[in-house]
């Protein structure tokens, strides 16, 4: 019986760029398949969203798709949000530094892609939740509908279309209506 070795955060960020993506599940590589078209879209309206909000508030900083946050240790749990955003008052003083985030972000964005299961999916948000992330979208694209996952007593909600999603205590103030998220106004 022969012992599978246990890759860290440290291991997988020396590895020579191949062109693909990965994520690090419990020290185990795993593949992440490109996204497509509509995905790349939806990743930009919710990161431009984001930014420009937090950003005209001083809140802190938004990140595309391909930001690595390490969630926890021994063994390793790397994820890659679609898009993620950090609270000004846990971003490093002396500034951003190079790898990955060494912690959860404080939002984190996962849009619902043809590869994705169930399974994977519920797993992805415990495993946010665990590791602090305050809220977690999970975003619907063939339904037009956000699941808005939190660690307090609020829990879970699924919003419509017509309904408006909020940035809870994480970005105060900050509502845009579902529809907005899938408006291709190009």
């Amino acid at each position: 019986m022969s012992v599978k070795e246990l890759l860290t955060a440290e291991d997988v960020w020396a590895m020579p760029d191949d062109g693909k993506r990965y994520e690090l599940v419990r020290g185990e590589l795993i593949e992440v398949p490109g996204a497509g078209v509509l995905h790349s879209f939806i990743v930009g309206t919710i990161y431009r969203l984001i930014q420009a909000y937090a950003g005209a508030r001083r809140l802190g900083v938004a990140f595309p798709d391909g930001l690595g946050c390490i969630l926890y240790r021994n063994p390793d749990v790397i994820r890659v949000p679609d898009v993620s955003f950090i609270s000004l008052e846990r971003l490093p003083q002396g500034g951003l530094p190079e790898g990955y985030c060494p912690f959860a972000p404080d939002l984190a964005v996962e849009i619902v892609s043809p590869s994705d299961t169930a399974q994977k999916l519920h797993a992805k948000v415990r495993e946010y939740l665990e590791a602090g992330t305050r809220i977690v979208w999970v975003i619907w694209p063939d339904e037009h509908a956000v699941s808005v996952y939190t660690a307090d007593e609020n829990g879970s909600r699924e919003l419509r279309a017509e309904d408006e999603l909020s940035g809870g205590d994480v970005l105060p103030g900050f509502r845009v209506r579902v529809a907005q998220l899938f408006e291709q106004n190009y």
